[in-house]
């Protein structure tokens, strides 16, 4: 099977000539595959913020081959893989080290998966720091100019690759303890849990609920669409992956509650008087109206896992 397609996420930048020497390593090999670059700008050795980049993408990637490199064990004996998913419509060629894992998960697993041991698909190497340029990309580029998997390296159980490990949400005595999974250029904060997570917490469909961040806390307003919001106001809005994310509307979530991935993010209900029981507070100082353009801001896996948010328009 040949693949028109290459996708291609790493977290090599733009600055340094990774990228384009990968691009150029698999135009000399498959000049006819269309290369898409997903992102480049991935945090450097953030594997699980890759992982999730990749699941949100996933089902709207075009078939083909996906080539991710994310590798801080490049040049260690963590193995370079490629792993056929949907009856083969696509292959994933990467490190294994939990950066595939959601994206096989979101897709339904694994059909099967190659070590990349074939010294005929990989470039001779002066030292053992590019992989992206000897070992992966020339594999993406010969599994798309249709040289079969099973070529490229020994077959190996697609149960044991590297799983992907992500954050469970958790409620106890009413309050329900989440985590930041991605943080977009907006400042929209996606968090681990879906509507339904919520919907326990409160009355009715449309009330309000308590953040609590550290010491700070805020009643967050829970909308369908970013301008559904005043200037300042925090909200709660599902997006476009299915997941709650807080966002301001032409502000930043992040930025108003100092949040990064991995912080953590309590939700309760509010009492009578508008506030949680026992939930601290702090004032808010407001800021004129206006401010920053921009909009708002799935959760995973193990072993072959799962699962992502957008803005004024989407991310």
């Amino acid at each position: 099977m040949r693949y028109d397609t290459i996708t291609f996420l790493s977290d090599y930048g733009r600055s340094d000539e990774f990228v384009g020497v990968v691009h150029s390593v698999i135009r000399s090999i498959c000049p006819e595959a269309a290369v898409i670059d997903l992102s480049h700008d991935v945090v450097p050795y953030d594997v699980r913020g890759a992982g999730l980049l990749l699941a949100r993408s996933a089902q709207y990637l075009c078939p083909g081959v996906v080539l991710a490199v994310v590798d801080p064990g490049v040049g260690t004996e963590r193995r370079a893989v490629a792993v056929s998913i949907g009856d083969g419509a696509s292959i994933l060629v990467g490190p294994d080290n939990g950066l595939l894992a959601p994206a096989v998960g979101m897709c339904g697993g694994a059909d099967a998966a190659v070590h990349l041991t074939s010294a005929e698909y990989r470039l001779e190497s002066p030292g053992a720091t590019f992989d992206g340029r000897d070992v992966f990309a020339p594999a993406a580029a010969h599994l798309a100019a249709g040289v079969p998997l099973t070529e490229l390296g020994e077959s190996i159980d697609p149960a044991g690759l590297f799983p992907g490990v992500l954050p469970m949400h958790a409620t106890e005595d009413g309050r329900l303890e989440a985590e930041v999974l991605w943080v977009d250029r907006y400042g929209n904060a996606q968090l681990n849990i879906g509507p339904d997570d919520v919907e326990v917490l409160v009355e009715e469909e449309d009330d309000p609920v308590e953040v609590t961040v550290r010491d700070i806390s805020r009643v967050a307003s829970r909308v369908t669409a970013f301008a559904e919001l005043p200037n300042d106001r925090l909200g709660l809005v599902v997006d476009s992956y299915g997941l709650v994310a807080l966002t301001v509307y032409r502000g930043s979530a992040a930025d108003e509650l100092h949040l990064e991935p991995g912080s953590a993010v309590f939700l309760s209900a509010l009492d009578e008087g508008g506030a949680s029981a026992d939930a601290p507070t702090t004032p808010v100082t407001l800021r004129p109206a206006g401010g920053p353009a921009g909009g708002s801001g799935s959760t995973t896996t193990g072993g072959s896992a799962t699962e992502e948010s957008t803005s004024e328009g989407e991310t």
